[in-house]
């Protein structure tokens, strides 16, 4: 069986974001952890190491590439109807419970995913962004592990992906710093945000800090990223009238324009004791967000029409209508505004919507060279 440590440390190269110590130890800036890692040490996610004063960072490969639709991602806002490519490596600087990509995330932090090994494999930018264009994609997106602690390599691959006209998004969980928001800048168009909780307690115990989140949402929308939010919520975790309406006051004290997708918990991983949630719940928090102002709120991982359709804010019209990732209407003319009252939808929008109809099924890329 191959060592997944070593077969992750012989694909780095040095990192970009850190700084050099008189001491041989390093300060890594990818994400919001801020790591000093002494020599012969690794970061909090496992990935990032310091083997002589040096910090290695994860290169050259993929541990998961899929093409499905943008609106999966979720980006409700962002080129609705087009596909997306997404591809992700091993690791994370979080340790969520109930975390659906733990096999690839919780990577050298967990035993259990050690087969993970196995899902490498080796590719370069330019052949990452042919897969992309060979499906027919418009978004190139990171995702299945925290894309922050693999920032370098998400960088060179976008690069290539915006020279080839493509747009890049970040599917994050939000615990990002001022120098790594910089310097994915020039190529991001997208940012979705995992806000998992309102409590700092509890973020603390999925390994992070709630603040940090927070400064990322307004950093991320300050910046001029496309910003969209996500928080799944959880039986007994996080879906208490308080929390949803401190979760939509902070969101609309950034900006009312930011779509708040409230999602569906089912059980996984380590936290198999919770219900999965009641589709009530979450018309419960849709209905308290957009009471607070919020004018794009959706629900996600159920059935549900209106909730995953998007409204216009001034005259109520439905502008996309949409049947779980499928568009099934579209009242927007070509500068994104409502065709019925010509308010403008924020957002980034194409003149016509993707290839919306009949329902488009994920490509698995699982016997890649």
């Amino acid at each position: 069986m191959v060592n997944l440590e070593n077969l992750l440390d012989s694909l780095t190269v040095e990192g970009e974001l850190y700084e050099r110590n008189a001491d041989g130890s390093v300060r890594c800036y990818a994400c919001g952890h801020r790591c000093l890692i002494r020599p012969g040490r690794r970061g909090i996610c496992k990935v990032r190491f310091n083997p002589d004063g040096q910090l290695r960072v994860p290169w050259g490969y993929v541990g998961a590439l899929q093409s499905d639709p943008t609106e999966k991602k979720p980006f409700f806002h962002l080129l609705p109807g087009s596909d997306t490519l997404t591809f992700g490596m091993l690791g994370c600087d979080f340790r969520c419970g109930y975390c659906q990509n733990w096999f690839t995330s919780q990577a050298m932090r967990d035993p259990a995913s050690d087969g993970a090994a196995s899902a490498v494999r080796r590719l370069t930018p330019k052949e990452l962004i042919a897969y992309g264009k060979e499906m027919g994609a418009q978004v190139v997106g990171s995702s299945y592990n925290e894309p922050l602690i693999t920032s370098e390599w998400a960088r060179a691959v976008f690069q290539e992906a915006v020279g080839a006209g493509f747009k890049c998004v970040y599917i994050s969980n939000g615990n990002a710093t001022p120098e790594v928001l910089e310097y994915l800048r020039p190529y991001i168009t997208g940012y979705k945000i995992d806000l998992k909780t309102m409590q700092d307690k509890r973020y603390r115990q999925l390994g992070g800090v709630l603040q940090n989140v927070l400064d990322t949402i307004r950093m991320t929308h300050d910046l001029g990223f496309w910003v969209e939010v996500v928080t799944l919520v959880v039986p007994g975790f996080n879906d208490s009238n308080e929390e949803l309406m401190d979760a939509a006051r902070t969101l609309v004290s950034t900006s009312p324009d930011i779509p708040w997708h409230v999602t569906a918990f089912h059980p996984d991983y380590r936290m198999l004791d919770k219900a999965r949630t009641p589709p009530s719940t979450l018309t419960r928090a849709r209905e308290i967000a957009r009471s607070y102002g919020l004018r794009y709120v959706y629900t996600g991982n159920v059935h549900d029409a209106d909730g995953g359709s998007t409204w216009c804010h001034a005259c109520g019209e439905r502008l996309i209508g949409r049947d779980w990732y499928v568009i099934t209407g579209w009242r927007l003319d070509a500068k994104g505004r409502c065709a019925g009252c010509g308010a403008r939808c924020a957002g980034v929008f194409e003149a016509e919507p993707g290839d919306w109809g009949a329902r488009r099924e994920p490509v698995r890329l699982a016997d890649f060279a």
